[in-house]
């Protein structure tokens, strides 16, 4: 299985293009803060390419932009070149199944959040589970 959920910032824009086919390609860098800092520490992000094609990489165009938290699911892609020198490169990118909004419509300046696979206000509330009986099934 090869699954890929991440919820992180928009570091620039999307870059938009389309194929010699015509096919629309969207791919932006998404910052992911790590779940857990050294004692008095900076948060540490790790960042991860997105690449989105077809109707997928239309919405990204239209509705992304620099700063915006959002949730991406899909999968790892690995791809490998040879650059200028002749030196084998490799690089892995996460293609795009679903995204989703997870800035609330404060957060992102009052817009509103319409689209694909957007809702109109997601918050992903954290649900302290703790204790074996706060689960709640």
């Amino acid at each position: 299985m090869n699954k890929v959920i991440l919820m992180g910032r928009l570091t620039k824009d999307p870059e938009f293009r389309t194929t010699g086919t015509g096919t629309p390609v969207a791919s932006f860098s998404l910052a992911v803060n790590r779940r857990f800092a050294a004692k008095d520490a900076q948060q540490q992000a790790d960042f991860f390419n997105v690449t989105a094609w077809s109707k997928q990489a239309e919405f990204v165009n239209s509705y992304f932009r620099k700063g915006m938290q959002v949730v991406v699911i899909g999968r790892l892609q690995n791809r490998t070149w040879e650059d200028q020198e002749g030196k084998k490169r490799y690089a892995t990118d996460v293609i795009l199944e679903e995204t989703y909004f997870a800035d609330s419509k404060k957060d992102s300046g009052g817009s509103t959040n319409t689209g694909n696979n957007a809702g109109d206000d997601m918050d992903f509330t954290h649900i302290d589970i703790s204790e074996d009986d706060a689960l709640p099934f």
